[in-house]
């Protein structure tokens, strides 16, 4: 899911954090962020914010579980606008928007 705010006038590190999201690492040009729905840490709803001035590009998605490893890369992400990935990105809109 794909979400665009245009002309923001804040930090967005700043202002993903008054909407519960931890800064995780920079990925290249865009920076990574979380916000668990658990204590454990997953499920988690997992956004990488990529800025072009003062336009923000948020993708995000919900990784249900840890990501893992063999043979192989499997990476447990919901990316369709359902449940609560659905919602998630309806309160996002809302507030940044």
């Amino acid at each position: 899911m794909q979400i665009e705010v245009k002309n923001i006038k804040e930090n967005p590190v700043n202002m993903l954090r008054r909407l519960g999201y931890s800064f995780q690492r920079n990925e290249g040009e865009e920076k990574s962020f979380v916000r668990p729905l658990a204590a454990a840490g997953y499920p988690r709803f997992h956004m990488y914010v990529r800025m072009t001035g003062a336009d923000m590009t948020i993708n995000i998605h919900l990784d249900q579980k840890k990501e893992t490893y063999g043979d192989e890369t499997r990476h447990h992400g919901e990316y369709e606008n359902e449940g609560a990935l659905a919602e998630e990105v309806r309160r996002l809109k809302m507030i940044l928007e």
